[in-house]
């Protein structure tokens, strides 16, 4: 079996996804079928590989968005276990991805309209420069590091020391769900779209339109989330032969 090379179905354009979403998308399946129950120990990574016919790098970056969906953990010297049949509600890091949304509407909303009242120049230029590096970045681990300095900056560029404490506190989380909703929801081109409209708002010095465009923001990274978390047997049939 050849993962290496998947290609998403459906009546819209297809997108090809990458050989760790097709893994993906087959060990998940596999998990809410039942054909690995909860308590059960996956294939060895060896055995994995071998199967599915991918690289070791390709099938541990599976194995950890499994880990963040919260269907299976990793137990140091004994293996990957199934610990749930359906996703809940993914992790990243300390939080989970309901109870960081819930926070970031009510921090990151009005830290934009701040932003737009109180940015100066070296604000805007920061940020205009931040925006230019993440639109020519192909690698995602560079452009999730970027991404997080983004919301930083607007943080900064609100003049409120904890609105920046709160954003620093919840940075690694922002970090690994800006990474999984970028190599499962393909989400870095539509991401960049909507930070330059958050900073084209500030440059206008307009809070209302900051605080749209900062809405909109999170209302697609949750509609994203939404779609991953979904169950595949309740809208696509899945990507794995």
């Amino acid at each position: 079996m050849n993962l290496s090379d998947s290609q998403t179905g459906g009546r819209v354009a297809p997108r090809r996804v990458s050989a760790m979403e097709a893994v993906l998308g087959h060990l998940r399946d596999a998990i809410e079928h039942g054909r690995y129950a909860i308590g059960d120990r996956l294939p060895s990574e060896a055995e994995l590989c071998r199967t599915l016919e991918v690289s070791r790098p390709v099938l541990r970056e599976a194995l950890r968005a499994l880990q963040t969906m919260g269907l299976t953990v990793s137990r140091t010297g004994k293996g990957t276990f199934v610990i749930a049949d359906t996703v809940e509600d993914p992790t990243f890091g300390d939080y989970t991805a309901g109870d960081l949304m819930e926070a970031r509407r009510h921090v990151e909303v009005p830290v934009a309209g701040y932003a737009a009242l109180r940015r100066t120049p070296e604000d805007l230029a920061r940020l205009a420069r931040l925006l230019d590096r993440m639109e020519r970045e192909t690698e995602t681990t560079a452009w999730v590091a970027m991404d997080t300095l983004f919301h930083l900056a607007v943080a900064e560029a609100a003049r409120n020391p904890v609105f920046r404490r709160v954003i620093e506190e919840i940075r690694d989380a922002l970090a690994r769900q800006s990474a999984f909703l970028d190599e499962l929801g393909g989400r870095r081109e539509q991401s960049d779209r909507e930070h330059r409209a958050i900073v084209e708002a500030l440059v206008a010095g307009s809070e209302r339109a900051a605080v749209d465009a900062m809405t909109h923001h999170l209302d697609r990274v949750g509609t994203t989330l939404t779609d991953i978390v979904r169950s595949p047997r309740a809208d696509s049939p899945t990507q794995a032969p």
